[in-house]
């Protein structure tokens, strides 16, 4: 990493946008008369997806299903998994999910019962990539290592030709490395991106320890017990796959997409846009219409609504999204959308595919 990246990056002053555009957002919840958070319909849906996630364990665990029947059951525990990642802990995790912090405190630690660390994911999602979406160097979200490229500042190697193929296999493999080896990379190296990891309180140790004892002892000890290690590995890898590739999937498709900037570290430490034109050109919305997906994903689909007011419920994104595209278009900023989930797909696989040939360096705007 060069010492462009390595230092702290700054943007600019400027704030007319975002003055104008918090404004109109004030000026909805004035009118309409609706809180920011504390919805009772989010609370229903964070009831729902937990009573999803621990039926689907129960029946894998303890219900006695045919070998099929027990594979279904942890097909819908992947799936139930990130859907508690999408629309508990995320918004929890930005304080989104209630006016006080205790709730969001505890809804946000069920990134500990995922296996987990909400402490680590504070730093790694909501101080980095949140202040500096898609600039290599600085948004850990991006960088895959050696195994894959997905800014244009990053090296090419040549099997990256085949990138657009085989990274859905690595999505899968995501949550078994989060499991086994990223919370404690990040520890051991004490920082994340260019952000130094903060010194943990003992509330934070204590959590972060008892929700891996937590983890360890649901997913492998209890059923361990009952059936043996091999056949827990066996469904574990089936459900932490589909959890895995739901996740990093929903996520790439709000910025590692073809239409998103990947702007590069300016030499001079600033940029001359300010932080939120920068989360405007770094980020696409998708499946705006689709009632489906913004349930199941928490809103992740209005993702630049999310970047621009996270600590405002996703419920309420489908009706900031018209006020954040008008603004935009006054201010002669994109506002890019895909109409569809699979237009997003198929945008992600058109950009792994770009990202996979030997190019030069992108001339995205640097500052």
């Amino acid at each position: 990493m060069s010492t462009t990246a390595r230092a702290s990056l700054k943007f600019s002053r400027s704030n007319e946008f975002r003055k104008t555009l918090n404004a109109r957002v004030d000026g909805y919840f004035d009118d309409t008369g609706h809180s920011r958070r504390d919805l009772p319909h989010h609370f229903l849906k964070i009831f729902v997806i937990f009573s999803w996630f621990v039926g689907s364990y129960l029946l894998l665990v303890f219900a006695p299903l045919p070998v099929f029947g027990k594979v279904l059951a942890a097909i819908s525990l992947g799936f139930a998994g990130a859907g508690m990642g999408f629309s508990v802990m995320h918004d929890a995790g930005h304080g989104a999910a209630s006016s006080k912090p205790w709730v969001n405190r505890v809804l946000f630690c069920s990134l500990e019962i995922l296996g987990g660390s909400s402490f680590l994911w504070n730093v790694k999602h909501n101080m980095v990539h949140h202040t500096y979406a898609n600039v290599d160097g600085h948004d850990d979200d991006i960088d895959m290592g050696f195994l894959g490229r997905l800014a244009p500042e990053q090296r090419h190697l040549p099997f990256h030709r085949a990138q657009h193929f085989y990274i859905w296999f690595l999505y899968g493999l995501l949550v078994l490395k989060w499991h086994l080896i990223d919370d404690f990379r990040m520890l051991l190296k004490g920082r994340i991106g260019e952000r130094k990891i903060p010194a943990m309180k003992p509330s934070d140790i204590a959590i972060f320890v008892g929700g891996k004892i937590f983890f360890i002892s649901y997913a492998f000890v209890i059923p361990t017990l009952i059936f043996g290690f091999l056949p827990v590995f066996a469904f574990y890898m089936i459900a932490s796959f589909v959890q895995g590739v739901t996740m990093a999937t929903v996520f790439q498709l709000a910025h590692c997409v073809e239409e998103a900037d990947f702007p590069a570290a300016p030499e001079e430490h600033r940029f001359d846009h300010d932080w939120a034109t920068h989360q405007v050109l770094t980020t696409v919305d998708f499946a705006q219409n689709s009632r489906f997906i913004n349930w199941y994903v928490g809103g992740l689909n209005f993702q630049i609504e999310h970047h621009l007011f996270p600590r405002i419920s996703h419920m309420h994104y489908p009706a900031l999204a018209p006020l954040v595209r008008q603004t935009c278009e006054e201010f002669g900023l994109p506002y890019h959308v895909q109409p569809g989930f699979g237009h997003a797909l198929r945008s992600h696989f058109r950009w792994l595919r770009r990202m996979g040939r030997p190019t030069a360096p992108s001339m995205a705007t640097a500052g």
